[in-house]
């Protein structure tokens, strides 16, 4: 094979190896969703009235949304770290928007609620279950996310295990905000963020052992 012919082999496979991978992660991700979506019905379930409530409690609108946009920009994260030569430090950065919102939504529980009511609201009523949901409807996306990942070709095994349990964690979290009937800021930022951070530390430890090249 000549240089040229070479050179434009190996450029035709790098602009169809990102969509490849793209690919690879819907038919990754998509039957683990599918499967904690049936766990999340058959164990958990929506919260009753659930779409009425949305309408008139911001706080439950906030918690959902944020959870929301918290796995659309992890996924973005996750994307990047998977393929060589793609600079995740912008999907990183963009990360950033979600403590800034939520610590915006604490200040603002902060000067609304009475002081004798903050600790009732960080404590909820379910802390430990939000521990355990989180942790339990993120786990068959993070092995699915692992398993994806193992298919690309991670710079850094950490971070990007890091990344998938970051989404992992996000995915339960989305899913359980639907069911749980504490809506405080202190009670997310508190519980939720404790259930996703195992979740991270977790993808990254197995980051770590799985995805060396």
């Amino acid at each position: 094979m000549k240089t040229e012919e070479l050179i434009r082999a190996l450029v035709s496979d790098c602009t169809i190896r990102p969509v490849a991978l793209r690919q690879a992660f819907a038919l990754a991700v998509i039957p683990a969703v599918a499967i904690t979506l049936c766990l999340y019905f058959v164990v958990l379930g929506p919260r009753p009235h659930l779409m009425a409530l949305l309408a008139t409690e911001p706080r439950l609108l906030f918690k959902i949304g944020l959870a929301f946009l918290l796995v659309l920009l992890s996924a973005l994260w996750v994307l990047r770290l998977a393929r060589p030569g793609i600079d995740p430090r912008r999907a990183a950065l963009a990360l950033c928007i979600i403590p800034v919102l939520l610590g915006t939504a604490v200040a603002l529980e902060f000067h609304t609620v009475p002081a004798s009511l903050w600790t009732q609201k960080a404590i909820g009523t379910n802390a430990v279950h939000c521990l355990k949901s989180i942790t339990f409807l993120g786990f068959a996306p993070l092995i699915a996310i692992l398993l994806w990942l193992r298919y690309g070709a991670p710079c850094d095994p950490v971070a990007a295990g890091a990344a998938g349990g970051l989404l992992a964690g996000a995915i339960g979290a989305f899913l359980y905000a639907t069911h749980c009937p504490d809506d405080s800021p202190f009670f997310v930022a508190l519980w939720y963020t404790l259930a996703i951070a195992f979740l991270t530390a977790l993808g990254a430890v197995a980051g770590s052992r799985l995805l060396r090249w």
